[in-house]
């Protein structure tokens, strides 16, 4: 059991600019569909972990606020002048003041094949009174940020590089087994990973919708 309640912020920018890497596979509304997809089955992952209290999805763009409120999480609206560290940030900080000295988990949108026994093990795994990271499956990027600790800040670098900007910065590298917690998703060949691995429900039966060619489709198939 950890000695402070942990609330998670996932942040997730407008819809109109979702996935682009995935352009030429997917048109922008299958993209933002996509988004919205892999947004349910990382919220749903993470209000399966008794230890997180509360998760918050920090979001400008409306719809997918009310998805964020279908699912039970709570939502922060972006600040008006914000990038992806800054809205985190924000949201973090509200927190704080509603909650006190809170434990804070700073999670990927994208996280379709994530488990909650995997997400409860990160939690339980983050040492206390530090900052830690989990390095997403590029080796490059991160897909989870946790402050052990009320007195310890957020404080995200999220961006190209950001693995090695968080672990400069102090932070512990956490290096369990969680596959589905390193996989955020940003090209076909991810969600061919993802969906081998197992994907969650929403997401697969978007791809599935869509009519998602390849390799990924025939994964579809054998799962539904």
């Amino acid at each position: 059991m950890r000695p402070h309640a942990v609330h998670a912020v996932i942040a997730v920018k407008n819809l109109d600019r979702a996935k682009s890497r995935l352009a030429d596979r997917l048109r922008p509304e299958h993209r933002a569909r996509l988004v919205l997809a892999m947004l349910a089955d990382t919220v749903t992952a993470a209000n399966g972990v008794a230890a997180i209290r509360s998760v918050t999805v920090v979001t400008p763009d409306p719809e997918v606020a009310a998805l964020a409120g279908e699912l039970g999480a709570n939502v922060h609206p972006e600040p008006l002048i914000s990038d992806l560290n800054a809205a985190l940030g924000d949201a973090a900080e509200a927190l704080r003041r509603a909650h006190g000295a809170v434990e804070l988990l700073a999670l990927q949108a994208d996280l379709p094949a994530l488990r909650s026994r995997e997400l409860a093990a990160m939690v339980a795994a983050a040492p206390a009174g530090r900052r830690s990271v989990v390095v997403d499956h590029t080796g490059s990027g991160t897909a989870a940020l946790f402050a052990g600790g009320g007195a310890v800040a957020l404080d995200p670098r999220f961006g190209p590089g950001s693995a090695r900007a968080h672990l400069a910065a102090g932070a512990v590298d956490l290096d369990g087994h969680w596959p589905g917690l390193r996989l955020d998703v940003d090209t076909a060949e991810d969600l061919d990973s993802a969906l081998t691995l197992g994907a969650g429900r929403s997401t697969r039966a978007l791809l599935g919708d869509i009519g998602w060619s390849g390799a990924v489709h025939e994964a579809v198939r054998g799962v539904c």
